[in-house]
């Protein structure tokens, strides 16, 4: 089950990331798919498709290089690097995937951009004595 997750999410994010085809992605969530982001943000599949056709007009040339694709259970886990266009921000962005019968039921979504590592891992410093 772990390698046919896997290949869901890899078949939904080329689909998206070479064609922007956000019709063939909605073919590969669930009726009640939910798509959470920090800070308690929850958006439908109606919801969320329709954010993703709003950020793709302006995300066109976005450059895109997924680094990991990992999966155990009903769970998939991708790392992405991320260029967002007009000498916009380099980000960093891990996506978690739960896969019910074939179809992707649930999503998560961490962002970060990558100029602003170092200032969040300042928790991170030893203790000074």
């Amino acid at each position: 089950m772990t390698a046919e997750n896997k290949t869901i999410v890899q078949r939904a994010l080329a689909g998206l990331i070479e064609t922007g085809d956000v019709d063939a992605l909605a073919q590969l969530l669930k009726d009640d798919f939910v798509h959470h982001r920090p800070g308690s943000i929850t958006s439908t599949k109606r919801e969320w498709l329709a954010a993703v056709r709003a950020a793709l007009v302006s995300l066109a040339d976005m450059r895109v290089e997924i680094h990991q694709v990992l999966a155990d259970g009903d769970h998939v886990v991708v790392y992405s690097r991320r260029w967002l266009p007009d000498a916009g921000p380099e980000i960093a962005v891990v996506d978690i995937w739960r896969i019910d019968d074939g179809l992707v039921a649930e999503g998560w979504e961490i962002i970060e951009p990558v100029a602003q590592v170092a200032a969040n891992l300042t928790w991170w410093a030893p203790a000074r004595r």
